[in-house]
């Protein structure tokens, strides 16, 4: 098979177990899509495999960068593209696994990226004045005025290039892939997820947090990051326990409906209702689906 197979959807849903069971029956080598699960240590929070679960299948992109090293779309679309080429040489199967929208995107499609180590954070511009800025600038800027990160990739993104963001865009895929999504009921997703965290404050997800905090390491993964940026508010007396707790399910939730934004607007993903009761049901109406899609 000389398709890439593509496994995503929302936090909490299957993803992992599914990419190692197709990697199993397909010949296939996982990679990461997930943009936490790059850095070492980031482990409970991320809810990253074991080596365990892996049951022997090459897993790549996983645990390659320290919290305190730079790693963007860009290092990341060169690393995916290698791998993928590399996988497929070898006559194996590749199968990228995660729900970072833009890094399926970045490496799958024909956007055109670029190195730029000097990106700047433009603190001392509010999110409206980066917003008016851009307007006057560019007649066709397309962009959420309150989305901070959004802004400030946007101004970037036009010091480098002279055009507006939403101009890189692309349908063009490189490589010739199936996108899978898995799904299920919300109440049951949104029940999975708080069970989930709750799973990682048992596992020790305080300890792992307090190790990067008691070092004053204070990078993006740990500042933006589901799971860590609540703890170090934590840590820093801004919440209590409990509330760092709440807040942690509360994100992972909303993070969780932007997933499902992202993917129905930008992959052409064909959804699978999960069985959770009976998990092989669903790895067979995958394996269908992909083997009968390998034309």
């Amino acid at each position: 098979m000389n398709k890439v197979i593509v496994i995503t959807g929302p936090t909490a849903v299957g993803k992992t177990k599914l990419s190692v069971e197709l990697a199993k029956k397909l010949n296939g080598e996982v990679i990461n899509a997930d943009s936490m699960q790059i850095y070492k240590d980031l482990d409970i929070g991320t809810a990253k495999i074991l080596e365990s679960e892996k049951e022997g299948i090459v897993h790549h992109l996983f645990d390659i960068k320290n919290v305190d090293e730079e790693y963007s779309i860009y290092n990341y679309q060169i690393d995916a593209r290698e791998i993928i080429e590399d996988i497929i040489k070898r006559g194996k199967t590749p199968i990228m696994v995660g729900g970072t929208g833009l890094y399926i995107k970045a490496c799958l499609y024909d956007y055109k990226l670029s190195e730029n180590k000097s990106r700047s954070d433009f603190e001392d511009m509010t999110n409206e004045e980066i917003y008016n800025y851009l307007c006057s600038k560019l007649d066709n800027i397309e962009i959420d005025k309150n989305n901070r990160r959004r802004l400030v990739s946007a101004l970037n993104y036009y010091e480098e290039t002279g055009k507006a963001i939403n101009e890189n865009k692309t349908d063009k895929l490189l490589y010739d892939a199936i996108f899978i999504g898995l799904t299920c009921d919300r109440d049951i997703l949104y029940d999975r997820i708080n069970k989930r965290v709750d799973v990682m404050i048992n596992n020790g997800l305080l300890d792992e947090v307090k190790y990067f905090y008691d070092k004053n390491i204070r990078t993006k993964p740990l500042l933006s990051g589901i799971g860590y940026q609540e703890i170090y508010k934590y840590l820093d007396g801004v919440y209590d326990l409990k509330t760092a707790i709440e807040e942690i399910k509360k994100n992972s939730r909303h993070y969780a409906k932007r997933q499902y934004t992202f993917f129905n607007h930008q992959l052409n993903v064909k959804w699978f209702s999960v069985n959770f009761e009976d998990f092989n049901i669903t790895i067979n109406e995958v394996l269908n689906f992909i083997r009968n899609n390998d034309n």
